[in-house]
């Protein structure tokens, strides 16, 4: 019998239809040729579309419709005319926080094929996990605005640091680096945050003496966002806040193959609710509709939901068939130096995934011409 993962789709602004769609093709492959699953997709008009026309990014009972699916693939919100806060704080952030999605794993790799800037630096020593800690810190929502527009006008944007969050998101990292067999970094600016980053060196040196088996290592930000950029094999699996975690990788994305290249995965371990995978590069309104958007980000989030749902044989393969199509050059987006568009891109790698898999299975010999 078929499992059947039934997944809500949120293409949202820009050009998320359009990576989006590519995404669920390669899903689909990955389903078809292996034979035992399969994806039941619904779709979501949700986003700042919907918010000009209604006033609201989702209905108010939009968590309420999600709950019952087994994942979400987000494409991307924002677009002129709503202001950014509203388009991150009454969608994704409220997806991120009512299901728990208190994991944020971005993986940054310097995949074959992949553009990177740094100059003498070889492909295999750009190779980390970052995992985010992605319900409170700096995003947590709390603060005050004191006498508005005057001023004397004070804001305060208060950053949670709970016992209970700081110290799951940090087991979790230990556990996945155990898994892993590599080493765990912690990122935090500990001699400037006197409190809430004090705090985290501390939970983050007591979880350690749990897992003597993991080498362990402690960075400042600033020196962290050098490091990332001139000794980058010093990091494999990363730790960090919310708002470091998001500049960081970021930056990660850069140094492997640009935004095109970003893909994360919003994680609730528990399986209580659905998670959520979702390319990181906006909504990019300027290339909207044009058909050069490169869906690779899309797809490498994709790959994470196969690994999320149990295929992470699937999910190796369609990174390898990224990784050849980027090598093999002649079907990439303008972004990358290519003519290609969307769409060719995506079955560009629907086409390498299922060479691939007859290749495995034996179905057909493995020469250059395959690959």
């Amino acid at each position: 019998m078929k499992n059947i993962y039934k997944i809500a789709v949120i293409a949202g602004d820009g050009i998320g239809p359009e990576v989006i769609s590519e995404g669920i093709k390669v899903l689909d492959k990955a389903a078809e040729l292996d034979g035992s699953f399969e994806f039941e997709f619904t779709h979501f008009p949700w986003g700042c579309e919907y918010y000009l026309k209604h006033g609201q990014m989702m209905p108010v009972d939009g968590l309420d419709q999600l709950r019952s699916f087994d994942a979400i693939y987000l494409g991307a919100v924002g677009y002129p005319g709503v202001p950014d806060h509203i388009s991150l704080w009454d969608l994704l952030l409220k997806i991120r926080k009512g299901f728990h999605q208190y994991v944020n794993l971005r993986p940054i790799t310097l995949l074959e094929g992949a553009p990177c800037p740094l100059n003498d630096v070889p492909r295999e020593q750009i190779d980390m996990l970052v995992i985010r800690e992605n319900s409170e810190g700096e995003y947590a929502g709390a603060g005050d605005w004191l006498f508005k527009g005057q001023p004397h006008e004070v804001v305060l944007q208060t950053g949670i640091f709970s016992r209970v969050g700081t110290e799951r998101i940090i087991r979790y990292a230990f556990e996945e680096a155990r898994k892993q067999g590599k080493s765990l970094t912690s990122i935090s600016k500990g001699n400037a945050l006197n409190y809430s980053m004090v705090f985290w060196d501390q939970v983050f040196d007591e979880v350690a003496k749990e897992y003597p088996d993991v080498e362990t290592n402690s960075y400042l930000v600033d020196a962290a966002a050098m490091f990332f950029v001139k000794q980058p094999w010093r990091f494999e699996i990363v730790v960090t806040s919310n708002l470091f975690g998001d500049i960081i990788t970021d930056l990660g994305a850069a140094i492997a193959g640009g935004l095109g290249l970003a893909a994360g995965a919003n994680i609730n371990p528990e399986r209580e609710y659905p998670s959520m995978f979702e390319p990181i590069h906006g909504s990019a309104p300027d290339i909207a509709g044009k058909g050069i958007a490169n869906p690779l980000a899309s797809i490498w989030s994709a790959s994470q939901m196969l690994d999320f749902f149990g295929h992470e044989d699937w999910g190796k393969r369609v990174l390898a068939a990224m990784e050849q199509v980027m090598v093999e050059g002649n079907t990439l987006t303008p972004d990358m130096g290519g003519t290609a568009n969307t769409k060719e891109v995506g079955d560009a790698v629907a086409e390498k995934t299922q060479v691939i898999h007859a290749t495995e299975i034996g179905v057909i010999p493995i020469t250059p011409a395959t690959l």
